[in-house]
């Protein structure tokens, strides 16, 4: 052993052989290398739904085996979060609760109930920060999935918000907003794919809010006169400035619907992969 190593204050591991990789593994639970291994670990509930959706062959005979009383599956999974949508009956969404239960059991996981529950699609549910409910369009008598960001979603983003026009570090308004503005632009990136227009335009009114209390705080003695003349760019928006930092605009966002309709996404490997002319 080196020198180095006798004097350093952590631990020496051993080679990778002589480790208790099983007791590693349990320690990583919530770093970086957890969606991984859940990734890979649930990969066959992907393969027992899978499976039974092959089963019934085509759309017809999966139209004839719910007519006689039967019910189909979909499911959509990210790491350990999932969705598994049924076309039947409450029963028979009831009855995955076991069914589940024994496809993970053997990989030593089981469903959490303070997480987990069956709802009708009318309901509506939360998944990966969205909300998906089916409602009444608006003026018609035709209802439509919609997607939108959760209630939990929004309040996280405005905790940050919060958090961040609460802190007397920043050095001034730029300091702020280059710090602000990252956190906006990001939540509206990930949420400009659902139904986000009225959210992004309440979360725009909320940081401006916020910013704008922020630096009536900063200056006491300034006049809201003196405020827009010296922090507020012109109209539309009035939006706070500062060496030429200016708050996102979350409203200018554009929304982008995604829906894609096949089992499999290609990605940029799979695609690359079938353009390849073997030589």
């Amino acid at each position: 052993m080196s020198h180095a190593l006798r004097d350093t204050p952590w631990t020496f591991q051993p080679p990778i052989a002589q480790r208790d990789i099983e007791a590693e593994v349990a320690h990583c639970v919530g770093g970086v290398l957890s969606p991984l291994l859940a990734n890979i670990a649930l990969s066959v509930l992907d393969a027992h739904f899978c499976a039974k959706w092959d089963s019934h062959g085509s759309a017809y005979r999966r139209e004839v085996h719910r007519k006689r009383g039967g019910a189909t599956y979909r499911i959509v999974r990210y790491a350990d979060d999932f969705v598994i949508m049924v076309v039947g009956t409450k029963a028979h969404a009831d009855a995955l609760w076991d069914e589940v239960a024994d496809v993970i059991a053997p990989l030593g996981l089981r469903l959490s109930a303070e997480k987990s529950r069956v709802c009708h699609l009318d309901e509506g549910f939360d998944f990966l920060g969205f909300r998906i409910q089916r409602r009444r369009r608006k003026g018609t008598n035709k209802m439509s999935v919609y997607t939108y960001p959760s209630k939990k979603a929004l309040l996280s983003i405005m905790a940050k918000v919060r958090a961040l026009t609460k802190k007397a570090r920043h050095h001034g308004l730029a300091d702020l907003l280059g710090r602000l503005n990252p956190v906006l632009r990001g939540w509206c990136a990930y949420f400009r794919h659902g139904v986000s227009k009225a959210t992004f335009g309440y979360l725009d009114a909320f940081a401006w809010h916020r910013v704008t209390q922020w630096l009536l705080k900063r200056h006491k003695r300034i006049t809201w006169a003196d405020l827009h003349r010296r922090f507020l760019t012109g109209r539309p928006g009035n939006r706070p400035q500062e060496n030429g930092v200016i708050m996102f605009d979350t409203t200018t966002v554009p929304i982008t619907r995604y829906r894609w309709r096949a089992s499999n996404i290609p990605t940029p490997w799979t695609s690359r992969a079938e353009t390849l002319v073997p030589a």
